[in-house]
C-alpha cells in the first residue's frame, strides 16, 4: 500500500538522508538503481522538480537518456548497509540489483520503487545539461573530477508522484 505525501513536508528528511546516499533508480533495459549523494528538491519553472546528477560513464545515464524517468528511493529508518555496498559499488551492466531489493509498483512513471527505502518520488525529465567544467571552481573540479570526459549530467525531473510504501495491504 502508498500512502501519498507532499514531497516538500519530507525536504529534511530527504537532505539528510541524500549525504549518506539514497537511491536513484531507472528501468531502461533493466531495473538499476545507484546511490547519490548529490540533488536537491524544489520548484523549476513553476513545477515541482528534484534535481540529479549522474556520470557520463555510469549504466543508469543511458537508461535516463533512453526512458526519460527516474524514481528515487529514500530511506526513513537509516539506509540498509548492504543495498547501500550493492547500489554504490557494483555497476547495474555486470549484475541485476532487483535481485538485492524489493521492487514496488510505480504509481505514474515506468520505474519502480524499493520496499526498503519507503519514500519514493516518481520524475520524468524535463531537462538534461551536461556539466562545462571550465566553469566550475578549480577547487571543486579538483576535489570530484579526474579529466575532461569525467563529468556528471543533471537532469532536472519533474515530480509527478510522491508516497510512502506502507507493510498495510
Amino acid at each position: 500500500m502508498k500512502e501519498k505525501i507532499n514531497v516538500f513536508d519530507y525536504a529534511e528528511t530527504i537532505s539528510k538522508a541524500l549525504r549518506p546516499g539514497i537511491l536513484l533508480n531507472s528501468n531502461g533495459e533493466k531495473f538499476n538503481s545507484m546511490v547519490i549523494g548529490w540533488g536537491h528538491l524544489g520548484v523549476v519553472w513553476g513545477i515541482d522538480t528534484y534535481c540529479v546528477y549522474v556520470r557520463q560513464s555510469r549504466y543508469t545515464k543511458a537508461q535516463l537518456d533512453k526512458t526519460g524517468e527516474f524514481t528515487l528511493s529514500v530511506p526513513l529508518n537509516g539506509a540498509d548497509p548492504e543495498i547501500t555496498r550493492i547500489c554504490g559499488t557494483l555497476s547495474g551492466r555486470d549484475i541485476d540489483k532487483a535481485d538485492y531489493v524489493t521492487l514496488v509498483e510505480p504509481e505514474t512513471n515506468h520505474t519502480p520503487g524499493i520496499k526498503e527505502y519507503p519514500l519514493t518520488i516518481e520524475c520524468e525529465i524535463l531537462y538534461a545539461q551536461d556539466q562545462d567544467l571550465s566553469r566550475i571552481p578549480e577547487s571543486v573540479v579538483g576535489r570530484h573530477y579526474s579529466g575532461e570526459d569525467d563529468f556528471h549530467t543533471m537532469y532536472i525531473g519533474k515530480i509527478v508522484d510522491a508516497y510512502i510504501i506502507t507493510d498495510e495491504e
